[in-house]
């Protein structure tokens, strides 16, 4: 998971300055510490899938961000793969695969493809 930066930092007036070097000092503990703001995404890809699904997804080092076309809205961790990024919820129960400009969304104790025969437009 993808854990925001922290910093700390220790101001000490020397002079009337002071306040400039505090205030920047606070503006960048503000952006270091707000998450999402650390870490810039590697890609985004909208996936078209069958029946008029889609999935937007915003890959991170070590995570993906998902945005399905049902409404719902999911972060899921980078889990091992023998082929191609696979990325898991912790109980398995929502799997997406990605492999190129394909992927799939599979869900349940059965494994039933949800969001099938996905292609990105890149």
């Amino acid at each position: 998971m993808r854990r925001p930066a922290t910093a700390f930092v220790r101001v000490v007036p020397v002079n009337s300055h002071s306040g400039v070097l505090t205030s920047a000092a606070f503006g960048l503990v503000a952006l270091l510490t707000t998450p999402g703001l650390a870490e810039t995404p590697i890609s985004v890809a909208t996936f078209k899938c069958a029946e008029g699904r889609s999935i937007l997804a915003t890959f991170y080092p070590d995570e993906v961000d998902l945005k399905l076309s049902d409404g719902r809205a999911m972060k899921l961790p980078q889990t091992i793969s023998g082929s191609g990024a696979r990325y898991a919820n912790a109980d398995e129960s929502v799997v997406f695969w990605n492999k190129g400009n394909t992927a799939f969304v599979t869900e349940g104790p059965d494994e039933t493809m949800t969001f099938k025969t996905c292609v990105s437009g890149k």
